[in-house]
């Protein structure tokens, strides 16, 4: 090529244009040319440039190494001119150069340059005028910048918080249509139901698209303004986000709650790409401007007009978390790993039953509730290597209707049931030492209950009035037991004087085992006090109170807080069954354990924390929020102590509403149930001998064992026969299975144990204090004594019974939910029972 030619070609297609004619007819005097193969480097970084460059033909690639970050290649064209700035202020070599191409090079070096520019001033002139024009150039693009960083970062999306979890059929189509999405540019609709994580979806679609480096924005339609000026700008005024955006994407959060003001405008930017900036009351309207952004919109229900346009280039529906159980095992290993990691603790291993406790629940709030489940629950956990289901719970609002708030109602209450004195003081200032007292009595003092108060009060005073206020107050006499008393000072002193680390539960075998362990313990006692008569033997009567003691005390000396109170006490099952039938309930307001509870020191104990005091836990590990019936309280009001967020409730609703709304059946229980039934038949023996004339032997010991078992499983036996009786009769419409069924005795269970002990409260109870000068030996004369009269005593039987069998029948109706006559055979044999102990107590 000749150097007129050259220099013609320099003047029309690099920036060397500016120089004159006679400079570049020097400049092509001295160019050599180079001719360079495809993939080839034709300069390295940070080294001296030893040559300016201009690329004849071809194409090159230049980019700038990092470490953080991907290279940021930039394509140069022909007509391109490098290392000029290097070679005049001699500095190293900015970006690395290759070949995407054959290419030829017009070669300058470093000394012929040199000359040059020494030659010709004009060159360092242009090249400053040069700089200075970029540096302008530079400083508007960097001030624009900032402004639309400043206008965008409060909407930013700045990455995919996660994937679609999960290997079903719906999250692989999930997976598929975001793949689908992202290849194009058209309008995008996701649509689902609350906390299902569409935004996420969004930015899954953003992200993986090649327009991945531009910025993605959400706008909640909730805040937009109904002219729009936030999102189209106002005409004349501040630009809106969409002059803002660009090529970016924006997200539409939430469209059902777009103001309708807007409706009309979005219709016009998905279907033209223009919208109209906001104008002023009387000011012209202004030109349409084009937008170049993505428009991606989530909702919770479609909206038809917008699908029926044909504006909606992707529609994707977003599956509830019900329909797709079978992520949910995957779900929540991911969200143990991410909150694990992110709080350094080790994985808990979760088991099977709290897996399937998670899947029999629907999750009204989808993907958010079940994140803030297991985040509850490893916060709960407190590094404990399992989670079992224990640690969940789930919302129930059927379950908490018909409820008032005793705590609100009544402050004082609340101020004392969060006091020292309870139940604390009373425990340690008063019952510890009694118990010791009442003990040593019925060991050292009379023994027969018409001179021992002692066994006075335990038979005639406090078997009656426990009974009397399970319908009350339901487990309360287990916060002042003295068992349990006992065995939480034997864990104090044991750690004092042996310090260690207590079991933590077996739970799965204290749940398998625990309940048949205190059923076959309650039926030995139950057997021992008939035939070795312990209402009037006090010695008996004082081993008996001694035995539950000691299974209090080694237990407590092993397990952490009350494991024997919640598993393995026969008078803790008695009380947490007939707890159900409660007039109150102890409960915490889920809504605010889930969002503002962060520590859970009801649940785990910890320090004082706002209004919460410090304490050491739930003593049965019982959180109130996750509490389905009145079992597994105690009423001892740590958690009520501990709460900052005064989200414990003690609550007055339908007495035993539980056993047909969230009620989880035992077998265990419906045998402690008619052990307790059967209790009453067999404290009746000696009265059954003597009405109908039955020869029952009851003196020789052999045969009074015998009988004694018997009558223990006689109700039992006429509840099974009576639900056979009705899977017969009702072949069409199967009856409920029996352990669900028998719970519908529980009222007339009461009601019969009730009745048998007011014989003994109403004509014993009265004699406490000539009962107690007696124990000490001094006079009984003209001392008070308060007796029932005998028809007062049927009277109140009588009434007991019949108002426990009509309970029955109602409860029963309540947890079949069928027609009465299908339950007939039931309903019969309850009759049939409570009119044998009508006969037997009362007569006709």
């Amino acid at each position: 090529m000749e150097r007129a030619e050259r220099v013609n070609w320099l003047q029309q297609n690099t920036l060397l244009n500016v120089l004159s004619e006679e400079v570049l007819q020097a400049i092509a005097a001295v160019i050599q040319e180079q001719s360079i193969q495809e993939n080839r480097r034709v300069v390295l970084e940070d080294t001296p440039a030893e040559a300016l460059y201009i690329l004849r033909s071809g194409r090159l690639e230049s980019y700038r190494t990092s470490k953080t970050t991907v290279a940021d290649a930039v394509g140069l064209l022909p007509g391109a001119v490098f290392h000029l700035r290097e070679l005049l202020l001699d500095q190293p070599i900015q970006q690395t150069v290759i070949t995407l191409s054959d290419v030829v090079l017009w070669v300058i070096s470093r000394a012929d340059f040199l000359a040059l520019v020494q030659q010709y001033p004009e060159i360092s002139q242009q090249f400053s005028r040069y700089l200075a024009s970029r540096l302008d150039q530079v400083a508007a693009e960097l001030e624009y910048e900032r402004e639309r960083q400043t206008a965008l970062r409060p909407y930013l999306v700045p990455k995919v918080k996660r994937g679609i979890v999960g290997t079903s059929r719906y999250a692989v189509r999930q997976r598929q249509e975001i793949k689908k999405a992202a290849s194009d540019r058209a309008p995008v609709m996701i649509f689902g139901e609350p906390g299902l994580e569409k935004d996420n979806t969004a930015a899954l679609i953003h992200f993986s698209s090649p327009d991945r480096h531009e910025p993605m924005i959400k706008v909640n339609c909730n805040t937009l303004q109904a002219s729009g000026a936030e999102l189209f700008g106002r005409a004349g005024g501040k630009p809106g986000l969409l002059d803002w955006l660009g090529k970016g994407t924006l997200l539409l959060n939430n469209l059902q709650d777009l103001p309708p003001e807007l409706y009309d405008k979005l219709v016009t930017l998905l279907k033209t790409g223009t919208y109209t900036p906001v104008a002023r009351e009387g000011e012209v309207l202004p030109a349409p401007r084009q937008s170049e952004a993505r428009i991606l919109m989530n909702t919770e229900r479609i909206l038809p007009p917008l699908e029926q346009k044909g504006l909606i280039g992707h529609l994707i529906k977003v599956t509830p978390l019900r329909v797709r159980k079978a992520d949910i095992e995957a779900q929540v290993e991911y969200y143990l790993s991410l909150f694990c990691r992110s709080r350094g603790i080790p994985k808990p291993r979760i088991t099977p039953e709290a897996i399937r406790r998670l899947q029999s629940y629907d999750f009204p709030g989808n993907l958010t509730e079940l994140e803030s489940l297991i985040e509850r629950a490893v916060i709960q956990l407190n590094g404990a290597p399992e989670l079992t289901e224990e640690v969940f719970w789930a919302t129930s609002p059927k379950g908490r209707r018909f409820r008032v708030n005793l705590l609100n109602a009544y402050p004082q209450l609340r101020q004392f049931l969060r006091s020292p004195w309870w139940p604390d003081r009373i425990n340690y200032g008063f019952t510890l030492g009694f118990f010791a007292f009442v003990v040593g009595i019925l060991m050292l003092g009379p023994q027969s209950r018409d001179r021992n108060f002692a066994l006075n009060m335990f038979w005639a005073w406090w078997w009656p009035l426990i009974l009397l206020g399970f319908p009350f107050v339901g487990r309360l006499w287990c916060s002042v037991c003295p068992f349990m008393i006992y065995g939480e000072l034997t864990q104090k002193l044991s750690l004092w004087l042996y310090p260690r680390k207590l079991l933590p539960w077996p739970r799965q075998e204290a749940e398998r085992w625990g309940g048949w362990f205190l059923f076959g313990l309650f039926a030995l006692i139950l057997l021992w006090e008939e035939l070795w008569d312990l209402e009037n033997t006090a010695y008996l009567s004082g081993c008996l109170l001694l035995l539950i003691t000691a299974g209090a005390m080694i237990f407590s000396a092993l397990f952490e807080r009350r494991f024997w109170c919640r598993y393995l006490c026969p008078i803790g099952g008695m009380n947490g069954l007939f707890a159900k039938l409660s007039l109150t309930e102890l409960r915490a307001q889920q809504g605010i354990c889930s969002a503002t509870c962060t520590t859970y020191q009801c649940y785990k104990g910890g320090p004082a924390k706002g209004e919460g005091q410090e304490t050491g836990g739930c003593p049965l590990y019982s959180h109130p929020a996750q509490l389905e019936d009145n079992r597994d309280c105690v009423l001892c009001m740590t958690c009520l102590k501990a709460c900052p967020h005064r989200s414990v409730e003690l609550n007055l609703r339908p007495p035993g509403i539980e056993l047909w709304t969230t009620h989880t059946a035992t077998a265990y229980e419906v045998c402690l149930l008619f052990l307790l039934f059967g209790a009453v038949f067999l404290h009746r023996l000696p009265e059954m001998e003597g009405q109908w004339g039955w020869t029952l032997h009851l003196n020789h010991f052999g045969i009074h064992a015998g009988v004694s078992v018997l009558a223990l499983l006689v109700p039992g036996a006429i509840a099974l026969l009576a639900h056979q009786l009705m899977r017969l009769l009702n072949r069409t419409l199967k009856p409920r299975p029996f352990v669900e069924l028998a719970y519908g005795y529980l009222p007339l269970v009461l009601a019969a144990n009730l009745a048998h002990y007011l014989r003994l409260g109403l004509t014993e109870a009265g004699r406490i204090m000539p009962v107690t000068f007696a124990t000490f030996g001094l006079g009984t004369a003209n001392l008070p004594v308060a007796v029932a009269h005998p028809a007062v005593l049927a009277f109140l039987q009588a009434v007991t019974l019949i108002v426990g069998f009509w309970l029955s029948v109602v409860l029963t109706q309540k947890i079949a939910r069928q027609p009465l006559w299908n339950l007939l055979p039931q309903h019969l044999a309850m009759a049939g029972m409570g009119s044998f102990l009508w006969q037997v107590m009362v007569g006709w």
